[in-house]
């Protein structure tokens, strides 16, 4: 079992403190939901954990294996252990998804022409189990947003990192489509032990598909229950 241990954690930027006091333990083989209003830190806890931002206090620990403490990584490490997919609309053309996905595996200095056999098996399973095997030669603007999200978490996977964070990945998505995501998430967690952690604002499709809830309060991350969800749901009404 793979974990990021977080310690009294505080983020933000240089000048504003966003959270403070965040400690939890985050495992793999589970869907990892972070919910809640805009403004609490969702994004900016990512952005510390993907090693973009730095703590203003407190820890983040990788325990993979070993004990990495990540904020003093090296990039070309931290990148075999992190993949990122980010809320951005995915705007690329000339393209093709085989490429793009072909992109995750920079870290191991095979893409593109100089891609390996092994570079081009990993991205063959990576559309596999996205269901992009059948796109992968199309050029990237010929698809959906909901294809695209897929192709996107296609190079995550091609990544091959034990830790994959994403941030509001169905933000664009229409209904069927937030659905058919959050359910590949949930199975690859499971199927593939991957550390999966989800930032979104779908909270009824988090209270079908995530196997934790987590938002960030006044005390640090909190827990919320199912039934604590629904009802908070249900109040909306």
């Amino acid at each position: 079992m793979n974990e990021i241990i977080l310690h009294q954690l505080s983020i933000g930027y240089r000048h504003k403190t966003v959270a403070t006091a965040l400690s939890a333990t985050i495992r793999s083989g589970e869907l990892t939901c972070l919910i809640g209003r805009n403004g609490l830190g969702k994004s900016t806890l990512l952005g510390t954990l993907a090693g973009f931002l730095h703590p203003l206090a407190g820890t983040v620990v990788l325990k993979i294996e070993a004990d990495y403490p990540l904020h003093k990584l090296p990039k070309e490490q931290l990148a075999r252990l992190v993949s990122v997919v980010l809320t951005d609309r995915t705007e690329v053309s000339h393209i093709t998804v085989e490429q793009l996905v072909g992109l995750g595996r920079m870290p191991y200095e095979g893409f593109f022409g100089s891609a390996s056999d092994n570079d081009r098996d990993v991205v063959a399973q990576a559309l596999q189990l996205t269901g992009m095997s059948d796109f992968a030669k199309r050029d990237m603007d010929k698809l959906s947003d909901g294809e695209r999200q897929k192709v996107m978490i296609a190079r995550a996977l091609a990544q091959q990192t034990p830790v994959i964070l994403l941030d509001e990945p169905t933000a664009f998505l229409d209904y069927g489509s937030k659905v058919e995501t959050m359910r590949l998430l949930h199975d690859l967690a499971h199927r593939m032990d991957k550390l999966i952690v989800v930032s979104t604002h779908d909270l009824e499709i988090a209270l079908h598909t995530a196997d934790r809830l987590l938002t960030i309060g006044d005390d640090g991350l909190v827990d919320l229950t199912k039934r604590q969800l629904r009802e908070q749901l249900e109040a909306y009404w």
